[in-house]
């Protein structure tokens, strides 16, 4: 445990040192960012507006008590979209769409020999291959974070337009109620971490890939299921200490 964390410090480490020409890493972080944030809106939409719309539903069956108002089911899914749902489900979603990438991508650099060569031509290949996506990761994921709030608070609008279950007047006004603007900080900065766990861990698991294909299915296999372990113990640890 203790040599694969010092493995993976050192790696991050030198993935930071100052790059030889910077118009190169400039350009391999914008494709990055491409890659990530423009590639991954489509799922990104489709699960935002289900989690809201189905937060919603199940908030108002919840608090089906003639004593109890209407429009509070609008402030609790509010909130846990904002704090919840949008954040972390997205992120999981993420190390399975981008942390795979990441992973194979650069397994099969590294088992076709293409990191070796970059190393023998003087390159910094932890710095050329994976800064970037660091870099991307902890710019475009809270930026998805954002739109998935969005779309969750959108798709609980519909959900009450469609079925009927509150008033579209008592949800917005429960969106109004008691808002806090201590839920945008710990989601962002849940987003923040969960894009550097996403990208480093899958970035590492994919560096130290040995052998050929099947080993670099494992790779990305193992940096998806690490990097979901981390972002849940993150989630707790994030939420204990902000809220």
């Amino acid at each position: 445990m203790f040599q694969t964390l010092g493995r993976y410090l050192l790696l991050i480490r030198l993935s930071f040192r100052k790059p030889e020409k910077f118009s190169v890493y400039w350009a391999e972080v914008m494709r990055e960012m491409v890659s990530i944030g423009v590639g991954s809106m489509g799922i990104i939409s489709i699960i935002s507006v289900f989690i809201g719309a189905v937060a919603t539903i199940q908030v108002a069956f919840q608090l089906s008590s003639p004593l109890v108002p209407r429009s509070i089911a609008g402030s609790i899914a509010r909130d846990s979209t904002i704090l919840e749902f949008s954040p972390t489900i997205s992120a999981l979603v993420l190390a399975g769409r981008v942390g795979s990438s990441i992973a194979s991508q650069i397994g099969t650099m590294r088992v076709t020999e293409q990191i070796d060569a970059l190393e023998i031509m003087g390159v910094n290949a932890p710095g050329y291959l994976i800064a970037p996506k660091i870099i991307a990761g902890i710019t475009m994921i809270p930026i998805l974070v954002i739109y998935s709030m969005v779309l969750g608070i959108l798709g609980g609008y519909i959900a009450c337009a469609l079925t009927g279950t509150i008033a579209t007047t008592d949800y917005l006004a429960g969106l109004r109620e008691g808002f806090n603007v201590i839920i945008i900080q710990v989601a962002l900065t849940k987003a923040f971490f969960y894009g550097f766990i996403i990208t480093s861990v899958c970035a590492y698991q994919g560096f130290y890939t040995s052998g050929g294909a099947l080993e670099v299915g494992q790779s990305a296999t193992t940096g998806v299921v690490y990097s979901c372990i981390f972002i849940l113990f993150a989630d707790l640890v994030i939420s204990s200490a902000m809220l």
